[in-house]
């Protein structure tokens, strides 16, 4: 997928650099200037995600607000209306993404419900307006809560000393968590994120015990590697 985001960046690097060449010639004249361009900051880099991440609710979202605010913009519907309409779809949205992620994900949220029993609160890790950074090496892991609130997390797995499946409970509002996991291990994750998401990049599944990641991102960003 890493691949893939490169090739669509790249892409959109060369369209615009032969549309302001092409402008200069005097080819063509393709006004890159236009009223609420500014939306395409958004509209782009959440196009790319949704075609290059797993977790696209985020993305998702990014383009209906960006392709909102350009309409408006462009004079297609007017600011006001959406004013009074943002606070009642944000809440429909993340209704509906909780019912459907909810409905399917039964299985993965048995197994989170099962392993959630076992925690107890030295579990429970917070980094709010600071950093955390976690190296399990040689030590024996049996799941985490990590809440990032305006800071970073980075917890490190990959020498660390798995027995059995584990769960983290991983929150990252306005802030960023890394998790770095062993080369043997299976990751399986789910989030519910609004304007960020989780990211899995461990390239495939090994055959070791399952580290499940139950994430929940708030422009934030949860990524696993």
């Amino acid at each position: 997928m890493k691949n893939i985001s490169s090739i669509l960046w790249g892409l959109v690097l060369v369209a615009l650099g032969v549309i302001l060449g092409g402008n200069a010639l005097g080819l063509f004249n393709i006004d890159v200037f236009f009223d609420g361009w500014w939306t395409l900051f958004i509209i782009i880099p959440c196009a790319i995600s949704l075609i290059t991440e797993k977790e696209r609710t985020g993305s998702l979202i990014g383009i209906i607000v960006g392709v909102v605010l350009l309409l408006a913009c462009q004079n297609v519907i007017s600011f006001d209306l959406i004013w009074k309409l943002i606070l009642p779809l944000i809440i429909v949205l993340i209704g509906l993404i909780m019912i459907f992620k909810n409905i399917f994900s039964h299985k993965f949220n048995e197994q989170v419900k099962k392993l959630n029993d076992k925690f107890n609160k030295d579990d429970e890790i917070g980094a709010v307006f600071g950093a955390q950074d976690i190296n399990m090496a040689g030590k024996e892991f049996k799941g985490q809560s990590l809440n990032a609130v305006f800071g970073g997390i980075k917890l490190d797995l990959r020498k660390a000393k798995i027995k059995e499946d584990v769960l983290i409970n991983a929150s990252a509002i306005f802030g960023g968590i890394d998790i770095l996991v062993p080369e043997d291990a299976v990751v399986e994750t789910k989030s519910n994120s609004i304007f960020g998401g989780v990211s899995n990049k461990k390239k495939e599944a090994g055959k070791g015990h399952t580290i499940y990641v139950n994430g929940m991102s708030v422009f934030g960003g949860i990524e696993i590697k």
